[in-house]
């Protein structure tokens, strides 16, 4: 079956090199949207998401992600834009609702031709203080928790192709009514 949006699925890699080249209003906005129209639990629409393109506010989220990963590099890969993604403390589904609004921000990025990665660390980096006064100055309120990121902007090497799917990883259970006995199938 052919389809589009299939194909998008199929063709998205994460992307770890990226261009200087800053992220058109036109894209950014894009990607933005299709991130509000991520599913969400009980349809809260929790999720916030930040767009940093701020070079000293990148700066020390990186050294911040860095630490908790205890790396001395850029874990957003030097990317002219950063997507953060937070949900409050008291949404039981904030993960979940926060990793949908990532999901469609990656996907709707491919579409416009830009490169994507899923970073990390974020839940940890806002539970620190420094996180806590960084959240603040990104005027996210206090009743919210780091859920995840993206690094998103021009990628400046071709991305690899997929690697072959692993088998058994898909189950399919059917079953058949006949009087009161149910058949499965697997």
């Amino acid at each position: 079956m052919e389809n589009q949006l299939l194909e998008l699925i199929k063709t998205r890699r994460s992307c770890r090199h990226y261009k200087a080249e800053q992220v058109s209003d036109k894209a950014l906005n894009a990607v933005l949207e299709a991130g509000e129209y991520a599913p969400t639990g009980h349809g809260l629409q929790d999720p916030i998401i930040v767009a940093v393109q701020n070079n000293d506010i990148k700066a020390q989220l990186a050294r911040l992600n860095a630490q908790i990963m205890g790396v001395d590099s850029n874990p957003y890969y030097d990317a002219p834009t950063y997507l953060l993604v937070f949900s409050t403390k008291d949404n039981p589904n904030a993960f979940q609702d926060g990793s949908c609004v990532l999901e469609n921000m990656m996907l709707a990025a491919h579409a416009l031709g830009l490169g994507t990665c899923w970073i990390n660390r974020e839940y940890q980096m806002f539970q620190t203080e420094e996180g806590k006064e960084l959240m603040k100055v990104l005027g996210v309120d206090e009743k919210y928790i780091g859920i995840g990121a993206l690094s998103l902007g021009y990628a400046s090497r071709e991305a690899r192709p997929a690697a072959p799917r692993k088998e058994g990883r898909v189950k399919i259970v059917k079953y058949h009514v006949l009087g009161n006995i149910y058949y499965f199938a697997i």
